[in-house]
């Protein structure tokens, strides 16, 4: 049996971690500071009990917003240190302007301070354990991988990226026939013995099988797999793995067997999820529509000034079923920027304008879109709509790619979040398996994060 005293987190336990003890430790140190100095503004008690909820939901909104729960940033004490004083700054304000759901301002205004020091210096202290304790090697999770050596160097390098906490620490080769190449070839080839002792020694907690193939499995190895889970070690299959801890779908390992690990019903013939999403669609498409007649001054102003040309333009896009139609947005760039033939945006694009890019980073050039969304031809969440000819390049190119048509294109989702603007076919291929992901797995709970990460990119202009 694996020691007791061999402990790693999960990703999914890392974030609840944070997530539970920010809000104990927050908490605890408003109810020690008001038992303290007998401030009855921040005390939990039975009359005030709702009032720790709001703030709870405050805190966790904020920190979200701020990716405090972003584990790599989360192990940096200068991203972290950053995010918890503007964190708890915007989590003070809300709970302090909101007093219909909260406490009415106290008449000592010194247990604003308090209240404010108590939320911040708690979450700072909290956090700086965290990085010196729970982020450090003691708790990374060694495993032995299990597959063919011409695919392990990828693999390695694909958990290690996705998970600093994750360390391969040896393999055993399923194909005799290959062997190791790549960054990773110092890494060690066991046989069934030498995993068996790293097992039985805690230096390994687990075996992760990949590649899509199991001829390499032999009977041996196979008994040898159910000793394992027999005996409460973890053995797991790679993409499970993989999609666990990246939230994307790994389509190059999947192969022939794609139908069997992608449910493309999953919510397309849920009546009651569709009917939210297209409730959702239209009440945020008239907001946003509103929010865009506020700033079209501004627009006109900078289109004026700084573009020199049509406000608008139209574009053709593939849309769901592989149907065309036609995308609205603010004109960023020079006009007759295609001159020379169609071609994809890259960072830094010389034909994107002064104003043009200010209205990229601040997402605002996309506004227009919500005609389309009302029209029924988009829906605010979902795969980015592409051009027929580049849908017709990347089709060649990238394994299961027409896939993302089986949904409406978003104004935002899952791969604009989480990858940068697609240049190169490896960046369409990473935004491929967040699009997939999104398809495979889209709810109400991955809709609300995806709409809180769009917040954080408009707020910081993280757009492109």
């Amino acid at each position: 049996m694996p020691s007791k005293n061999s402990i790693h987190f999960e990703i999914s336990e890392r974030k609840i971690l944070l997530r539970v003890l920010d809000v104990l430790v927050v908490l605890t140190a408003l109810e020690i500071v008001g038992f303290y100095f007998e401030f009855d503004y921040f005390r939990i008690t039975a009359e005030q009990w709702s009032w720790t909820i709001v703030l709870t939901a405050y805190l966790l909104f904020f920190n979200t917003l701020f990716e405090l729960y972003n584990l790599v940033r989360a192990s940096r004490i200068t991203s972290t240190l950053n995010s918890v004083i503007t964190a708890s700054s915007l989590t003070s304000l809300a709970y302090l302007l909101t007093p219909f759901f909260t406490p009415t301002l106290p008449e000592n205004r010194l247990q604003i301070l308090f209240f404010y020091l108590a939320l911040t210096l708690s979450m700072l202290l909290w956090r700086s354990i965290y990085i010196k304790l729970f982020a450090s090697s003691r708790f990374d999770k060694k495993i032995v991988l299990l597959g063919n050596a011409e695919d392990i160097t990828l693999v390695a390098q694909n958990l290690e990226e996705a998970n600093p906490y994750y360390k391969v620490i040896g393999y055993l080769n399923t194909n005799t026939q290959a062997s190791l190449k790549g960054q990773f070839i110092k890494l060690n080839e066991l046989t069934i013995t030498q995993a068996q002792e790293l097992l039985k020694s805690n230096e390994a907690t687990g075996v992760v099988v990949s590649g899509n193939q199991i001829d390499g499995i032999t009977p041996q190895v196979y008994n040898w797999l159910i000793e394992l889970v027999e005996y409460g070690h973890e053995v797991r299959e790679y993409t499970q793995v993989y999609e666990e801890m990246t939230e994307r779908v790994p389509v190059q390992f999947i192969g022939k067997d794609f139908y069997r690990f992608f449910p493309f019903a999953r919510n397309n013939q849920n009546a009651l999820y569709r009917f939210y999403h297209r409730t959702m669609d239209i009440v945020l498409s008239c907001v946003g529509l509103a929010f865009g007649i506020l700033l079209l001054p501004i627009v006109l102003l900078g289109n004026l000034l700084g573009n020199r040309g049509p406000l608008l333009y139209k574009q053709e896009r593939v849309g769901i079923n592989r149907t065309g139609f036609y995308i609205y947005k603010f004109r960023s760039m020079v006009t007759n920027a295609e001159e020379g033939g169609a071609q994809f945006a890259k960072k830094n694009d010389v034909r994107i304008t002064k104003f043009g890019r200010f209205l990229r980073r601040s997402r605002i050039d996309e506004f227009p879109q919500f005609i389309n969304i009302l029209k029924g031809d988009m829906s605010i969440i979902g795969p980015r709509p592409e051009r027929p000819i580049f849908v017709k390049e990347l089709s060649k190119k990238i394994p299961f790619y027409d896939t993302r048509h089986v949904i409406k294109p978003g104004l935002t989702g899952w791969a604009q979040v989480k990858a940068k603007y697609g240049e190169t076919d490896d960046d369409h291929l990473r935004k491929l398996q967040y699009d997939l992901f999104y398809i495979k797995k889209r709810s109400v709970f991955l809709d609300i994060r995806i709409i809180v990460k769009t917040l954080s990119t408009v707020l910081f202009f993280k757009g492109q």
